[in-house]
């Protein structure tokens, strides 16, 4: 497929559009990949709907814990959503073209979602921390007026940095090529496609994967090491069963994120290859936004008894 093209003043030529090259190679499954992803979307919408509802409406689950649960519920449909209905419609019509301004919107949004959960899940964990390390100081310290800040602090801090970084990449030219071998508008393989020397970029994109991914997970192991050292010390297998239970699930959740996201943008530049980032791409995208709800209401027994009660109501 030709790609749109214009002739510059220097005789150099610049893509004013891009082409998804993300499952191209797999011509015989396009129907069999639009219902999959057809379904995994929908188990996203329903799942996390789900908690959002049970959260809200639950007496007993009108506590921080599922606040902070409830807007990662919402955070993981908006996440999603940037990517998923995209590659739904590449794969339906086989039209795989987005132009610049398309692929710089959804790059952004893309990021700032991906700051927010990395924040998110650190808010969630110093939650966990205060409830099991200081709980007599639990309902001062995690009032709703700090939750609400926490929460809005998640959702708008990644914001100034990630305009900037998304308009300093898309200020670059693109003549190498206007084939994404990725699907969706990833940053490395963006950063690919780039005329000239792109080092400073990288390097700006390292530091700021340093500051949203890495940061947020020191500060989620430096809450899990006091919260694993306090469990300990509890004077009964019981108490501590009970005490792990609670913040086991957000811990499981934490390895599947930060675990693919770091491998995806911290490993070094030589050991990339296209199959793996869209594996690891595919990984933290879609299929962990798909388990949290499973992961999140089997493992814990308060959002099974709300389920239980709604379930009796209707």
């Amino acid at each position: 497929m030709e790609y749109t093209e214009k002739k510059m003043e220097e005789n150099t030529t610049t893509v004013t559009q891009f082409l998804f090259l993300g499952f191209a190679g797999l011509p015989n499954l396009q129907g069999f990949l639009f219902g999959m992803f057809s379904i995994m979307y929908m188990i996203i919408l329903i799942g996390n709907s789900f908690i959002i509802v049970i959260a809200r409406i639950d007496p007993a689950l009108q506590k921080p814990m599922y606040f902070f649960l409830a807007n990662f519920s919402f955070l993981e449909i908006c996440y999603v959503s940037v990517t998923l209905p995209r590659i739904l419609y590449n794969l339906w019509t086989q039209d795989r073209r987005i132009c610049l301004l398309a692929c710089a919107i959804q790059m952004f949004f893309f990021l700032i979602l991906a700051a927010t959960e990395c924040f998110l899940l650190a808010v969630m964990s110093y939650d966990r921390y205060v409830a099991i390390c200081n709980p007599l100081h639990y309902p001062l310290v995690m009032n709703p007026t700090k939750c609400t800040q926490m929460a809005v602090g998640s959702w708008l801090g990644g914001i100034p940095v990630q305009i900037g970084q998304t308009c300093r990449i898309f200020s670059l030219h693109f003549c190498h090529s206007n084939r994404i071998d990725h699907f969706f508008c990833d940053v490395p393989p963006i950063l690919k496609l780039a005329c000239g020397d792109t080092s400073m970029h990288e390097l700006s994109v390292y530091l700021v994967a340093m500051f949203f991914v890495a940061s947020p997970f020191m500060l989620i192991l430096a809450s899990y090491s006091k919260i694993i050292a306090t469990i300990l010390k509890l004077p009964t297998a019981t108490g501590r069963a009970k005490a792990f239970s609670t913040c086991s699930s957000h811990l499981v959740v934490v390895v599947l994120f930060f675990g693919s996201a770091t491998i995806n943008y911290l490993r070094p530049k030589s050991i990339h290859s296209a199959g793996t980032d869209e594996l690891l791409s595919l990984f933290y995208t879609i299929v962990t936004p798909m388990f949290n709800p499973l992961i999140y209401s089997l493992r814990n027994k308060d959002v099974i008894a709300a389920l239980r009660r709604v379930l009796l109501k209707m």
